[in-house]
């Protein structure tokens, strides 16, 4: 959330937050790249040394999962944001940002269609559009949770561009339900359990990461003062979400690698090595988001807390690449 004190000739401290030129585009451009490397190079170089073979398209499977996380989260962040802003004795009146959810939502439709290809040729990469069985869609599984989301996010571009955006929240819904089942086949031990675990942390997560996003493009069209309240706000809603991340993340890793093997495989495995990339990313994340909060806190300004919160969201993005990762790698279930 970066938010700059008022300098002379600056706009008034009561009017909006001025935006940032040309370098703050080419830097969510090279972050968008890097964030898009991970999936896609992650694989290899995770599996190396380990002995575990590779999937075929691990790359791209997760590149896809990655791109269907983030769509998953943008509308989530908006529509949390926006009851947040609603909530507020001020927060009427004031101007809102352009919507992203339908572009986020035809990301999302096309990620979860390249997936559902994917399941429709038996979990391997089409080479041919002949080689799809997509009736065999229906026979499966994994091939109806597919369907689901592709479905679901149909449902939920419609919405986005309806007279009411907020029914949103249902198919996206659907979507976190649909992942959270095909994360634990029935095959594992305590499926419901993990699944549970799952809908909890992905629901967290995608409020905390899409809410900040569309918290700080909210910033950028109110009042400081306004601002500076949602703000706030919304930093005491992440601290309870970044408590119950954290809780489901170690009661999923604990599930799947015991405490007596935890250490071994957190370097030994490539699930391990990617799970522990992405536990550093939210731990820097984290340190971020204590960062902005005492800048609320303290600081004269409160507005400067959005510094480390742009940090904080860039951070945020590569741990949805990281995650999309995750879902592409053999996970080492050992009971």
């Amino acid at each position: 959330m970066t938010l700059t004190r008022p300098t002379p000739g600056a706009p008034d401290p009561q009017g909006p937050v001025p935006r940032a030129g040309a370098g703050r585009a080419a830097a969510v451009l090279v972050l968008v790249a890097l964030a898009a490397l991970i999936p896609l190079l992650g694989p290899s170089a995770a599996l190396h040394g380990t002995g575990e073979a590779e999937a075929p398209g691990a790359g791209g499977i997760a590149l896809l999962r990655t791109v269907l996380f983030a769509a998953l989260c943008i509308p989530v962040g908006e529509l949390f944001v926006n009851r947040l802003a609603r909530s507020l004795p001020d927060g009427e009146g004031h101007p809102a940002p352009r919507s992203w959810s339908p572009i986020a939502a035809a990301a999302g439709f096309a990620a979860a269609l390249g997936l559902a290809s994917v399941v429709a040729t038996g979990n391997l990469v089409p080479d041919h559009v002949t080689d799809i069985d997509a009736g065999g869609l229906y026979a499966s599984r994994d091939g109806k949770l597919a369907l689901l989301e592709v479905n679901a996010f149909l449902v939920a571009g419609l919405c986005a561009m309806s007279r009411r955006p907020v029914t949103q929240v249902w198919p996206l819904a659907a979507v976190v339900v649909a992942e959270a089942l095909r994360a634990h086949p029935t095959s594992e031990h305590g499926p419901l359990t993990g699944s549970a675990l799952t809908l909890v942390h992905l629901t967290c997560a995608a409020l905390w990461a899409g809410g900040l996003l569309h918290a700080l493009r909210t910033l950028r069209l109110w009042p400081r003062t306004a601002g500076a309240a949602l703000l706030g706000l919304y930093a005491r809603v992440a601290l309870v979400l970044l408590a119950a991340i954290t809780a489901t993340g170690v009661c999923s890793s604990l599930r799947r690698m015991p405490p007596e093997t935890i250490l071994e495989q957190l370097t030994g495995t490539a699930y391990g090595r990617a799970l522990l990339a992405k536990v550093l990313l939210v731990a820097v994340v984290a340190a971020l988001a204590v960062w902005a909060r005492r800048r609320l806190r303290r600081a004269a300004d409160p507005l400067t807390a959005c510094a480390p919160a742009r940090a904080e969201v860039a951070v945020l993005g590569l741990a949805v690449a990281a995650s999309g990762l995750l879902t592409a790698l053999p996970v080492p279930i050992r009971w």
